[in-house]
């Protein structure tokens, strides 16, 4: 009889792998002498079986994502001081790690000067996200502009900015902290138009809107670059002393790291 049911366990588990449920194959024989013991019914059995390939299909799309969205895995809320801002920001910030605005294809902006905490916020913000199951990606600006000029030189723009469009969220960081040539400017203003209520783009700058010429070479393209972005946002605005000129005993009692913008 132990034999038999040896062989039909076989049976399933090759069943199970030909169906592409590794989990379930891989735990079968574990989960069946437990409830041997426990004698549960058989829709107990297969419900404990797919709930362990459901986790660990999960843990698995998560750990691409995390690994795929390019986030420093430093930066999340277990080691930044929340109680540093405004109760208006952290009411802001309860909001956002719902992750309803990437439902709504709102954008996140964040301003201060550096040291304020905007990176590592809306890193943390990001990684609590991707955790969700949302598909974001962290670039800084330069690289970001770089990767879209090579996309123009190569006729592939459009190509990019279609799958770019695959992903919920694009965190671009440090946005104005170089000055840029106008054919650059131009690909990111092209990137922020064809974004614009497609997906979300969250955004750090230690530039106000009123210098964003500078950035863009010219108000005209710079205005219709805010508005764009500013149309369904959502804007932080950090203010305060600079974790940077802490002294260095508080610093190091604080968890937040110390390259953050």
């Amino acid at each position: 009889m132990k034999s038999n049911k040896n062989s039909q366990l076989q049976k399933i588990k090759g069943l199970l792998k030909q169906l592409k449920l590794p989990t379930m194959a891989a735990q079968l024989e574990e989960i069946d002498r437990g409830f041997d013991q426990q004698q549960a019914s058989y829709y107990d059995f297969l419900e404990v079986l797919a709930e362990r390939e459901v986790e660990s299909r999960w843990n698995k799309r998560i750990g691409r994502y995390l690994k795929d969205s390019a986030l420093p895995s430093t930066k999340t809320f277990d080691t930044f001081e929340l109680n540093r801002l405004s109760q208006v920001i952290r009411r802001k910030i309860r909001d956002l790690r719902s992750g309803e605005f990437l439902n709504k294809r709102e954008n996140v902006l964040a301003f201060g000067l550096p040291g304020r905490g905007k990176t590592h916020l809306l890193c943390a913000l990001c990684n609590d996200l991707v955790q969700q199951g949302h598909r974001l990606k962290y670039v800084t600006a330069v690289d970001f502009v770089q990767q879209l000029l090579r996309a123009k030189n190569e006729l592939s723009l459009q190509r990019l900015f279609k799958r770019l469009d695959r992903i919920e969220g694009i965190f671009i960081d440090d946005f104005g902290y170089v000055q840029y040539s106008r054919e650059e400017m131009d690909v990111l203003f092209a990137f922020l138009a064809h974004r614009y209520e497609r997906k979300s783009v969250i955004l750090t700058s230690n530039l106000a809107f009123k210098d964003w010429g500078k950035i863009f070479k010219d108000e005209m393209t710079a205005a219709a670059a805010i508005d764009r972005l500013v149309h369904h946002s959502h804007i932080l605005h950090l203010r305060g002393q600079s974790y940077r000129s802490k002294p260095s005993s508080s610093r190091r009692k604080s968890q937040t790291p110390t390259d953050d913008n």
